[in-house]
């Protein structure tokens, strides 16, 4: 009687995954970013810009404040501005000083790192603004008592709004433009110079595309489908375009 020989089944190897999970990679580029000296700093003048405007306008001031919820908004727009930069540090800092290919040869899914990026900076964006409002809060009650805080939720919320928003828009054209100086003196001259002069010279237009004028019609419970969708063309036309880029451009 002879013995049936098993013959060998061929098993194929499956290779494991070797880059980590989204949450972990958002968490690295959270630590990433504020490791730095320009990133560090960036987180700490955009918490405290906002409370030391409070304080220096509250210490101008020739009458009382009836409600807080202005300058609160107001002020965190303040913060929301230096996040900008906070965001474009974050993508466009990696081609400027090379770390990009480490970058990329940890995880060569470029898409997925955008992904990473953008989240990691919108949620220190949202997380700085609500702790700089905080600190402005307590500023605003300790210099003026008497004022009324109707509606203060709905400015914190929108302060936190504004911060994720401007960082989401700065690692958009940070992607995009591929240089940190050249993507923040765009962004800024844009922001700072021609949607200020806009708003002198075409009011109704530049009601219709400014970021920041969308924020304070947020916090003010007006005109908010328009505002909405201010907000969600800056950020996604930034977003796409940083996308876009990312993909195309070639790691030297």
């Amino acid at each position: 009687m002879t013995a049936a020989v098993a013959s060998p089944v061929s098993v194929r190897p499956t290779a494991r995954r070797t880059s980590p999970s989204l949450a972990t990679a958002v968490g690295l580029e959270v630590r990433k970013s504020i490791s730095t000296r320009s990133g560090l700093a960036l987180v700490i003048a955009a918490t405290l810009l906002a409370p030391a405007a409070i304080a220096v306008a509250g210490g101008l001031a020739s009458e009382p404040l009836t409600n807080v919820v202005g300058p609160l908004v107001v002020t965190g727009l303040l913060s929301a501005l230096v996040l900008i930069a906070l965001g474009v540090l974050s993508t466009a800092g990696e081609w400027s000083h090379g770390s990009v290919q480490t970058t990329f040869l940890l995880e060569p899914r470029r898409g997925r790192v955008m992904v990473a990026k953008g989240a990691a900076v919108a949620l220190m964006g949202a997380v700085v603004s609500v702790v700089a409002a905080g600190i402005s809060s307590l500023v605003l009650v300790a210099s003026e008592p008497s004022a009324s805080w109707d509606g203060v939720g709905r400015g914190i919320l929108m302060v936190a709004v504004a911060g994720a928003t401007f960082a989401l828009i700065g690692a958009g054209v940070g992607a995009a433009v591929g240089n940190t100086p050249g993507a923040l003196t765009g962004i800024y001259l844009l922001d700072l110079g021609v949607l200020p002069v806009l708003q002198t010279v075409k009011p109704a237009l530049a009601d219709k595309i400014d970021p920041g004028n969308a924020i304070l019609s947020l916090a003010q419970g007006d005109h908010t489908a328009l505002s909405i969708t201010i907000l969600a063309v800056w950020v996604g036309v930034a977003l796409i375009a940083g996308a876009v880029m990312t993909r195309r451009r070639a790691v030297q």
